[in-house]
């Protein structure tokens, strides 16, 4: 499926699901500290969408859709952007960068179970052991003086997990649903629609938004970096590896994005990483490539920052 023409190609989508995923914990932790988190990621999608839609039309794309693949990509976009992402972002507040990159990095354990619990799909005996490694590395993770004693920890921690839940049901849902057949336009409804809710989620929680001239440097160029590199180039690198290399090297970003984010955190935000933490990420990590070693779930985080 390679050729060396696309090798550059390939390297720099490499280098977008690697870096650039990973950098978004580092991103959204610098625009939460100003921005409301609903806000931040309802601005941040709804920008990203109209873009996209942009792209799509630039390239002679048809951005028709039928009402049954526009509630589909609406309930998508809810599940992955409006309470996946904007949950995150908003329990970002509360945990670090780098913790919040690990505890995600359990996301293929999730989906296993769901897929045991929801589809009756057997288990495999190398997932079983993946699965308790995974148990052990989020309970080592979450065990921490330095983590439980924060304030409004625990919240996060468990904010992050119902976010990883509804990943996880939305991943098993797109993988049967009629959405539209283009990845553009199919991204670009599920941005807006899920931006749409974020929108509406951040006024129901009373949010107060911020006006553009009183945002600060680094702020504006959080949210630049997100927008065009977190939601466009790193998406479409996605994509693009899953058509030219094999499934199971896309999946090493699984193992690549917590620790982008826990250097990230500590470089720059100067957040601490335990001894403790760094045993947990082996461990969770290595649980984590047990379970992908059979190719089962290599293209279910597509959505998720």
């Amino acid at each position: 499926m390679e050729n060396r023409s696309q090798l550059p190609l390939i390297l720099g989508a490499f280098f977008a699901i690697y870096v650039i995923w990973g950098s978004t914990y580092l991103l959204n932790k610098i625009a939460v500290a100003q921005l409301a988190p609903f806000m931040l990621a309802g601005v941040r999608f709804l920008i990203a969408g109209i873009l996209i839609f942009s792209i799509a039309l630039a390239m002679g794309k048809s951005l028709g859709i039928t009402k049954r693949q526009f509630y589909n990509v609406t309930l998508a976009g809810f599940l992955f952007l409006s309470f996946g992402n904007g949950t995150v972002v908003w329990a970002l507040k509360y945990v670090d960068s780098n913790f919040a990159a690990l505890e995600i990095s359990a996301q293929p354990l999730v989906i296993l179970l769901m897929m045991w619990l929801l589809q009756g799909k057997k288990i495999q005996p190398m997932s079983l052991v993946g699965v308790a490694l995974g148990i052990l590395g989020i309970y080592l993770l979450i065990n921490q003086n330095t983590v439980v004693q924060q304030e409004h920890s625990l919240l996060g921690i468990l904010m992050i997990f119902s976010a990883m839940l509804a990943w996880g049901y939305g991943s098993l849902f797109v993988g049967k649903a009629d959405l539209p057949s283009n990845y553009f336009v199919n991204t670009g409804y599920q941005m807006i629609t899920g931006g749409v809710i974020l929108c509406f989620m951040s006024f129901a929680f009373g949010e107060k938004w911020l006006p553009l001239q009183y945002w600060q440097a680094d702020t504006s160029w959080a949210m630049v970096l997100l927008i065009v590199f977190g939601s466009i180039v790193a998406f479409t690198s996605f994509n693009y590896l899953l058509k030219v290399v094999s499934p199971e090297k896309v999946a090493t970003n699984t193992y690549v994005n917590p620790i982008v984010a826990m250097f990230l955190g500590w470089y720059f935000l100067d957040e601490s990483i335990s001894a403790q933490s760094i045993t947990a990420a082996v461990i969770l990590l290595t649980g984590v490539y047990f379970i992908n070693s059979k190719k089962k779930i290599a293209g279910l985080r597509r959505f998720r920052r």
